[in-house]
């Protein structure tokens, strides 16, 4: 007797996750859009969160190898799988940079760096 949970679970196993996966990209679009508008968001942060997109192209591009060269997923292939996570490292790193220095103290109310870039 299979439980009415496990079938859901199985039913959502095979649910195909690319759709999501594109989705997804619009909210993490939307977030790069809105802090290069704010004046205030560090400039090296910002660099290590578009650093991210190219960590999800290098995987894209790695997985599409190593299927097609190994027959084989990206996780099975440790040359390629490290290769494609040192660019989330990277991206990690940029980003905790860019917020590890920034200044002791915030800007004063009313100064510019807490206003929307205009152009």
């Amino acid at each position: 007797m299979t439980l009415p949970l496990a079938a859901w679970f199985q039913g959502l196993g095979a649910i195909d996750p690319a759709p999501f996966f594109v989705l997804s990209l619009l909210p993490y679009l939307a977030f790069l859009w809105w802090a290069r508008q704010v004046r205030a968001f560090p400039r090296l942060a910002l660099r290590g969160f578009q650093l991210t997109l190219l960590f999800v192209a290098v995987t894209i591009a790695a997985a599409v190898v190593a299927q097609q060269v190994y027959g084989r997923q990206l996780a099975d292939v440790d040359p390629l799988h490290g290769g494609a996570e040192a660019f989330l490292t990277l991206s990690n790193l940029v980003v905790l940079l860019g917020f590890r220095l920034l200044p002791a103290e915030p800007p004063a109310a009313g100064s510019a760096g807490t206003q929307v870039n205009k152009s």
